[in-house]
């Protein structure tokens, strides 16, 4: 009897395929994670090729490849993919079919109604479709979404040669859309939005932000009986007159947003918000006067969570009358708000003490009384937003430690803060944001704290705070290993011991080092090595980072997706060596001693995924057109730059004296 050979079974042949496609769950956070597990052995490959049901490829000649390996796909996002075309959406209707449910293909202008034609024919469970920013799309192309039955939700922003022709086309075939976004469609009127209202009853959401409309059609709009969501920013031909005039029936109105609307004042939100028993939200930005009288009108709206008045003249009365409202508000925006008083905003928090987002970025009037006043009412705050309120004294600042526990993100760029400060804000564990641009008191006695106690903190930005060094930098990250994203630009005295500390955090993405003279290409090197999911770095202005930093990059920062080279000692070597990174999108070059014409024109050759490229102007004569054009026809764009050599950086305090009196000026 001839001996059978004993096979190893592995635990992972004991699991059920819905077991594995759980655990493959867990693996969100690095894309590479499940690319790894796919190469253990053929089951996990095939078991992950039936997992995936998003796909988000970077190049459209991968297609065919990618699609055949991922059969399954249900999510299609084109948008990173610089060139899409009619035969592109070929290889996506044959490979695809009945399982797509969902495609994006809002970056790209290369396809035509013909294409698009295909897509809707063969994938016929189609349920979203993004087409925003195709500016070249006319109404043939909105005649054949049309075919999409099933369509819920389409995006067509910036469609700008789409007319109301093409939308009523949408409107008719359409007629289970839920979310329809027309958002600087400037071809479509009153027509085609009142055909939208007719037609498609089950509407949710609609967006007609910078539409040529009038009050014509709104009173059509505002008789969807399942309306969410309304809005109107920007819509200059909606006025008081009009409005006053409409019968609503909109009582399933949550949110409308009337910003930038600057013919309608308290008169037309009356008439407009008197049927809006449901609404929650309601945005006024950049809009008419908030005064007494504005806020009277409002009073009735019993429901209302969250209201948004930046760049509106606010008065003190209209602040104490949104004070006297009978509700309970948890989302106050009064950013660049001219108006803003201690008085009228410590009226206004007496009474809204269940605040959790409260904006008052800008307002220069409040002092630490205001401050006094919000951190004793609402104690409950998770956001707040206080950029440049320079009247605020530092001693003000320990409040926000002492009585806010739950403060999630705060916000003092450009404020007085200083270590006490910082050593009281240190007490609220909860932090995930901190934001201490050109705050130019603070020290490293200060962030240490932070370091110590902040361990949730995923976002740090120090832009231009001078007084820092690498030990607040070792701090932060050593004590918050869940750092994502680093601002650490002209904190001049940072070196490559900040960026080796910052390398221990992997979950790194975003790094801005610009104007950080002391690091150099062995710091870059350890951050490539180690921060494998960076995909945004601006180095610009590390004259010590030359071509030795990009090879570290060219093999580890897969992820890399945005990189700033200016007035680095990179030359076309350096670039090259990116090619590799296949993730790579945008580049921008300035002022880059040692790059050739001709180097350069080989690097942008070899980096096959750029999508956009920012050059200094004199390049445009040194490289032949016929390149610009082949760059182009793959789908990226070029920005010029004339931009004067800067060699010598302001000091931080003369550069905030100058940008305070320059915005003074203006």
């Amino acid at each position: 009897m001839k001996k059978q050979k004993w096979v190893p079974i592995s635990g992972f042949d004991l699991l059920s395929e819905e077991i594995v496609f759980i655990i493959l769950d867990f693996l969100n956070e690095n894309s590479l994670d499940k690319k790894s597990f796919s190469l253990v052995c053929k089951s996990f490959y095939e078991i992950e090729s039936r997992h995936r049901k998003l796909l988000k490829p970077l190049r459209s000649e991968h297609l065919p490849r990618v699609l055949a390996r991922y059969p399954y796909i249900t999510t299609l996002d084109l948008s990173l993919c610089p060139r899409i075309t009619d035969a592109s959406l070929a290889v996506v209707s044959s490979s695809c079919r009945g399982m797509l449910t969902s495609v994006n293909i809002s970056r790209s202008k290369f396809f035509s109604q013909l294409g698009l034609s295909n897509l809707v024919m063969k994938c016929n469970n189609l349920v979203e479709i993004d087409l925003s920013n195709a500016t070249e799309l006319r109404d043939p192309a909105a005649a054949a979404i049309a075919e999409a039955k099933n369509l819920e939700k389409l995006w067509l922003v910036r469609c700008k040669s789409i007319t109301d022709i093409g939308i009523g086309c949408i409107a008719v075939g359409c007629r289970k859309l839920k979310l329809l976004s027309l958002k600087w469609c400037l071809g479509v009127g009153d027509l085609g939005v009142g055909l939208v209202a007719v037609k498609c009853k089950d509407m949710r959401c609609l967006d007609l932000s910078y539409l040529p409309i009038t009050n014509r059609c709104l009173s059509q709009v505002l008789e969807l009986k399942q309306l969410e969501e309304l809005v109107l920013e920007g819509c200059f031909g909606v006025d008081d007159d009009g409005l006053a005039a409409l019968k609503l029936g909109s009582s399933s109105l949550e949110t409308l947003d009337m910003s930038s609307c600057g013919n309608v004042s308290y008169r037309g939100l009356s008439s407009l918000t008197s049927a809006a028993g449901s609404l929650r939200q309601l945005v006024l930005s950049y809009g008419s006067r908030v005064d007494h009288i504005l806020a009277d009108t409002l009073k009735k709206l019993s429901m209302l969570q969250s209201i948004k008045l930046d760049g509106c003249n606010v008065t003190c009365q209209g602040l104490k009358a949104i004070g006297n409202w009978c509700v309970s508000l948890s989302e106050l925006s009064l950013s660049k708000c001219v108006g803003v008083t201690d008085e009228g905003l410590a009226s206004l928090v007496a009474k809204h003490k269940d605040l959790r987002h409260l904006d008052i970025t800008c307002c220069k009037r409040i002092t630490h009384v205001s401050l006094a006043h919000v951190t004793n009412s609402c104690t409950s705050l998770a956001s707040l937003r206080m950029e440049s309120c320079t009247s605020v004294t530092p001693e003000a600042f320990v409040l926000i430690g002492q009585r806010l526990p739950m403060l999630e993100e705060l916000d003092l760029t450009d404020n007085e803060v200083d270590d006490e400060g910082l050593k009281s804000i240190s007490g609220c564990s909860q932090l995930v944001s901190l934001k201490l641009g050109i705050c130019l008191n603070i020290t490293d006695q200060g962030l240490i704290h932070i370091g110590i106690n902040c361990s949730k903190l995923v976002e740090i930005d120090l832009y231009r705070s001078a007084g820092i060094t690498d030990a607040s930098v070792l701090a932060i990250a050593g004590g918050c290993p869940s750092l994502g994203i680093a601002s650490l630009s002209y904190c001049s005295s940072i070196s490559d011991r900040s960026l080796r500390s910052l390398s221990k955090c992997s979950k790194l993405n975003t790094l801005e080092c610009r104007g950080c003279p002391l690091v150099t290409s062995l710091g870059l090197a350890a951050i490539a090595v180690g921060c494998k999911q960076l995909s945004k770095l601006d180095i610009k202005k590390c004259r010590n980072v030359d071509d030795a930093g990009m090879v570290p990059l060219a093999r580890f920062s897969l992820n890399l997706k945005q990189i700033n080279l200016s007035y680095t000692s990179v030359t076309e070597v350096g670039l090259l060596s990116l090619a590799s990174i296949s993730c790579l999108q945008s580049l921008t070059a300035l002022h880059v001693e040692g790059m050739t014409a001709a180097g350069l024109g080989a690097g942008l050759l070899a980096c096959g995924g750029l999508t956009k490229v920012k050059l200094h102007a004199v390049f445009r004569t040194l490289l032949p057109t016929v390149l610009f054009r082949h760059l182009e026809a793959r789908g990226c764009t070029f920005q010029w730059r004339n931009k004067v050599f800067e060699d010598e950086e302001l000091d931080p305090k003369c550069w905030k004296l100058q940008s305070s009196a320059q915005s003074q000026f203006n």
